[in-house]
């Protein structure tokens, strides 16, 4: 079986760790970063098959790190879902104008957003 790769950027650790916690117990191999600062050297280092990540998180926002990632080739092929504590329409707007596949507000169920990861990982791979 392909274990699929799984990054994490957030940082709030103990929900960092309750995630990565789960996504290994379903078989993921998980990267948990508690920052943005180097996401284009680590995603092209993991090479994840999604992306989940935070917007609010010092030195480097979501928004920005997604901005990065489109100017890479890596990262632009990536799916991203953002789970994040702001529940702002503009943050959405421009989270998914930035091509984010969902954007979740916290707390969020942790059985959505498996459905979500799954989806956009087989997704990925029929496109690939």
């Amino acid at each position: 079986m392909i274990k699929h790769r799984v990054m994490i950027i957030d940082d709030e650790i103990n929900a960092v760790d309750l995630l990565k916690h789960r996504l290994e117990s379903e078989g993921y191999q998980v990267l948990a970063l508690l920052n943005a600062k180097e996401i284009i050297s680590e995603v092209h280092r993991f090479l994840p098959d999604i992306i989940i990540l935070d917007l609010l998180m010092p030195e480097l926002g979501g928004l920005d790190a997604c901005e990065m990632l489109n100017k890479d080739p890596v990262g632009q092929s990536t799916p991203i879902i953002v789970v994040s504590g702001l529940n702002k329409d503009i943050d959405k707007k421009k989270a998914y104008v930035m091509g984010i596949q969902e954007y979740f507000v916290k707390p969020v169920d942790i059985e959505v957003l498996l459905q979500a990861i799954r989806k956009y990982i087989k997704e990925k791979e029929e496109e690939g």
